[in-house]
């Protein structure tokens, strides 16, 4: 079993001035990652507008599929026009861990 993991650090737009707005644009990036199969939730920066964290994770029999799976969802985020990706750190686990 392998399980990896990745955190999104993400720079919301200008126009995010309220936790309200922060929301509204994380909704929609974490039901796109959803669609992965890929547990996934914001897991910093709550109460500053402008940033977001957000981490990534799933289990596999294979690291290759366990890459492959957060590779995908990585693409997913950095393609997304009203954000900007800064960085994103991952994590693999395995049975020797």
């Amino acid at each position: 079993m392998y399980i990896e993991s990745a955190l999104f650090d993400v720079l919301l737009p200008s126009d995010s001035r309220s936790l309200k707005q922060k929301r509204s644009y994380l909704r929609p990036i974490i039901a796109m990652l959803r669609k992965y199969e890929v547990s996934v939730a914001e897991v910093g920066d709550h109460d500053v507008h402008g940033r977001a964290q957000i981490g990534v994770a799933v289990v596999a029999a294979e690291p290759s599929q366990a890459r492959a799976v957060i590779d995908t969802c990585e693409h997913q985020v950095a393609g997304r026009p009203e954000i900007e990706l800064l960085s994103v750190r991952r994590r693999l686990h395995g049975d020797d861990d």
